[in-house]
């Protein structure tokens, strides 16, 4: 078995949950807001659910064994393994998912959410990191 899919199938779980509080989220609040409010807005569920994360968690980026002066902050890791990049844009663009790709290159983690609250329901895309 690849070493990648056994973590994402135990991570099934993990990730519905985190989709299940996005919706509550969205429930709440609806769409047209700015990405911050959901932000806060998903630690307030977060932590009324009990689910272990960091906000903006800081990574490093490395060139050629250097690490460079710019780092990126994940939105979200959940559950030291997941991280979740947060939108509330017209529509997701590959950008978005390249941005979510290159998340999960740098830290290493195994998967992550794209979730994007513009819409009339929340949009959401599992992203896993293959070889």
């Amino acid at each position: 078995m690849d070493e990648f899919q056994e973590p994402i199938v135990f991570l099934k779980e993990e990730s519905y949950k985190i989709i299940g509080i996005a919706m509550e989220v969205h429930r709440q609040l609806g769409g047209g807001f700015a990405e911050i409010v959901y932000k806060d807005a998903l630690v307030e569920e977060l932590e009324m659910q009990g689910v272990p994360y960091t906000r903006e968690q800081e990574f490093s980026v490395n060139y050629k064994g250097r690490k460079l002066p710019h780092k990126f902050y994940a939105d979200f890791v959940v559950y030291d393994k997941i991280i979740v990049e947060v939108k509330a844009k017209k529509g997701v663009v590959d950008e978005h998912y390249s941005q979510v790709i290159n998340y999960l290159a740098v830290s290493k983690l195994p998967l992550g959410l794209l979730l994007n609250f513009h819409g009339k329901s929340l949009e959401y895309k599992r992203i896993i990191l293959t070889k």
